[in-house]
């Protein structure tokens, strides 16, 4: 965030904002590219703009401190703007600001202190690699100085030879000959400086290639499966590029010691022997970093399925996007073709699938598709089309993998021609999944999240013939990540127990667990028709569309046993009642239950039947919690609920979500025939103390069993 800041402030020459906003409008457009990340959105650069170029931020680039106070600062600056719309009433603001702040701390709330002090450690290691480089063109200036004053005394001694004596001969000669190993002194030096320079580039390149590009591979599987990790590649790309730039620099001079040693040379010659050693390297180590500077930078996606990227369809169109981190402008005159392709190296068992790539699969490279003007080939629009194969079928291949299971990688192919270098590029998707058909989409998904939440080796498609199994603190964190990427809210460690023990029974401590691939999404939960993933998926799903402003206020507790629900309702005021999920509904449920404490002061939890979407496309849950009655013993309805755990009135709850009566309704009644009419839900309670509208959780296990009266009552509202 900070370095975005920076950068922005560089990019405008140190100007205000408004001076930035009344910029041409081929600057503008370049303004707004700036600001396309959502990390730090224009709206706080807008409204924070005073306090924002009052900073250094060129020092807390540099200083953690000092950036953890920056950091703090604009925290604290976001919520005084944020209250201030809430003063004026300005819901949009108000609602922006307040999903910025969620952003920026899920962005840089992963940002740990090694973390910053290992990028500052590669930053001055890029610093002193130029500067090195700046060392080693100065030594090789002055080398050619002074062998240019030695081939100018050597031709001169040559022309004048025939007209001196030989005392005068001897005398010059021993001049040249101190000349000349002064030369060969001041050759060694160069070289050892070259020498120098590229083991420190060989140490650098282990880094960035070893340490910080397998670190940024791993952050994108995890943001692949949900977590909220910072895969931006600018910096990557920055460091690459310095790299690359200072190695052709140094194969530039490399170039100039070789002319040099064409005009002057001699016996033992240190340029003959070392310098081609020196070139040699500096090539290799330049072909190293190119090759590692492909990478994709978005990876395969369908556009209705964006929060499930690598589960592609055929006949369906998805997008890829490839990167070179070498940002260099001569290559950019070089016309870059990349073509893709599908399965190169594929297995050849019986069954395995085989595809094709429809579409436009070969494309330039070009600075169009990047924001700073890097090069990358954006696919937008390709297809998968299986072959036809005689033998074998869907799903049926040595490793009985179903077609779920079978995984597959896109490939990418071009070639880089610059400075006498010709490099031959290749780089792959992570695996994906290909399905047929949209019922095969949940268990796709779930191998797309164990490969990436436990998988190092990125081409490894033979993955699922033995999928390890998953440490519950890894898996657990997983399951969060899917709530936390679809939502505004992650999943808290009790609801997290919860699901540990649907997966590993009742235990004290969970840590130590570790879970089975079958268990997870292939065997159907205990007296049910499904899996573990395809309960939470339908969950889920019911959140998405029916569930999510309640649910991102923290009003569903939604993950929690019986045995859990009985413990924090019993000792509450009688119509203290919470929200959970149903442990039994396929496609998501949602249920509530409240306590009451009898005249003999017996505390009984009443649960009623779970809500499906089927339900709440009807009547939305807030309305059922609003209107839901129960029949009391003189067919008088009675409101059960009052009040949402632990204590909060359940109109201040819930009264922001309700549906607010039609402007005039009461003035339209006079001259209506008609009463109105209210969808609402109403529970009978028989004479006994258990009615089977409710439920008392000691008599049944799984979910209440509910008498809905139709769920239509009527209602005047007069």
């Amino acid at each position: 965030m900070i370095l975005g800041l920076k950068k922005e402030v560089r990019v405008s020459g140190m100007s205000q904002w408004e001076k930035l906003k009344q910029l041409d409008t081929k600057y503008l457009e370049q303004l707004h590219n700036l600001y396309q990340d959502e990390n730090f959105p224009m709206d706080i650069r807008e409204y924070l703009a005073h306090w924002i170029e009052s900073q250094d931020w060129d020092k807390a680039v540099t200083n953690y401190s000092l950036a953890t106070i920056h950091y703090q600062n604009l925290l604290d600056h976001i919520n005084n703007q944020y209250s201030r719309f809430m003063q004026d009433k300005l819901f949009v603001c108000q609602h922006n600001f307040k999903r910025y702040r969620q952003n920026i701390q899920a962005v840089t709330g992963h940002c740990h202190p090694v973390d910053f002090e290992r990028h500052q450690n590669v930053e001055q290691k890029i610093i002193a690699l130029k500067m090195s480089v700046q060392a080693c063109e100065q030594e090789l200036k002055f080398l050619e100085e002074q062998q240019d004053e030695f081939d100018f005394k050597f031709k001169t001694f040559k022309c004048q030879e025939s007209n001196n004596s030989e005392k005068q001969k001897e005398e010059e000669l021993k001049v040249l000959q101190n000349m000349l190993n002064i030369l060969d002194n001041n050759r060694k030096k160069v070289l050892e400086k070259f020498g120098e320079f590229l083991s420190e580039a060989e140490t650098l390149l282990s880094t960035l290639v070893k340490e910080e590009l397998a670190d940024w591979k791993r952050r994108q599987q995890k943001a692949c499966i949900g977590a909220p990790l910072n895969v931006c590649l600018d910096q990557l790309e920055n460091w690459f590029t310095t790299y690359a730039v200072c190695l052709f620099q140094v194969k530039r001079l490399l170039k100039k010691l070789e002319e040099l040693g064409e005009k002057v040379t001699y016996d033992k010659d240190p340029f003959k022997i070392k310098r081609p050693i020196l070139e040699k390297h500096a090539k290799i180590l330049l072909t190293n970093i190119i090759k590692s500077a492909f990478v994709v930078e978005n990876q395969p996606c369908m556009p209705l399925q964006s929060k499930m990227p690598l589960v592609l369809r055929t006949s369906s169109q998805f997008a890829v996007k490839a990167r070179l981190l070498v940002k260099l402008s001569e290559v950019g005159n070089h016309l870059m073709k990349v073509k893709a392709c599908i399965d190169k190296n594929s297995p050849n068992g019986k069954g395995y699938r085989k595809f094709n790539i429809l579409g436009t699969f070969e494309k330039a490279m070009n600075m169009m598709d990047s924001k700073f003007g890097g090069l990358c080939v954006d696919f937008r629009h390709l297809q998968l089309k299986e072959q036809k194969c005689i033998i074998g079928g869907k799903g049926s291949n040595e490793a009985s993998l179903t077609v779920t299971e079978e995984l597959h990688l896109i490939s990418f192919e071009t070639e880089l021609v610059h400075q006498e270098l010709s490099i031959k590029l290749e780089t792959c998707t992570l695996p994906v999944v290909v399905i047929s058909n949209a019922s095969q989409l949940l268990n796709s998904w779930a191998s797309v999240v164990w490969y990436n939440m436990l998988c190092s080796d990125l081409q490894n498609i033979t993955f699922f013939s033995n999928p390890p199994l998953a440490p519950w603190s890894q898996l657990s964190e997983a399951l969060s990540w899917q709530f936390s990427s679809n939502t505004k809210r992650h999943l808290d460690p009790e609801q997290l127990n919860m699901l540990a023990e649907k997966l590993c029974g009742v235990r004290e401590n969970y840590a130590d667990c570790c879970i089975t691939w079958a268990k997870f999404s292939k065997e159907n939960l205990p007296n049910l028709n499904f899996s573990f993933w395809i309960w939470l998926q339908g969950i889920l799903d019911l959140i998405k569309k029916c569930l999510e402003d309640i649910w991102n206020d923290g009003n569903i507790i939604g993950f929690l046993s019986k045995k859990r629900e009985r413990s924090l309702l019993k000792h509450k005021p009688t119509g203290t009642f919470l929200l959970r999920f149903s442990e039994s509904c396929r496609d998501g449920g949602i249920t509530f239950s409240w306590v009451e404490h009898l005249s003999n002061g017996e505390s009984k939890i009443r649960s009623v039947q779970p809500y499906t979407k089927a339900h709440l496309n009807n009547i939305s849950l807030s309305e059922i919690v609003r209107f839901y009655k129960v029949m009391a013993d003189e067919n008088v309805p009675e409101h059960p609920l009052l009040y949402l755990y632990p204590n909060i009135p359940k109109d201040e709850a819930f009264g922001k979500y309700y549906l607010e009566p039609e402007a005039g309704s009461e003035l339209q009644l006079k001259y209506n025939r008609y009463l109105r009419t209210r969808l609402i839900v109403v529970s009978e309670r028989p004479p006994s103390d258990v009615a089977p509208g409710m439920m008392d959780e000691c008599l049944q296990e799984d979910f209440p069993m509910t008498d809905f009266m139709d769920w239509i009552g009527f209602d005047t509202d007069s």
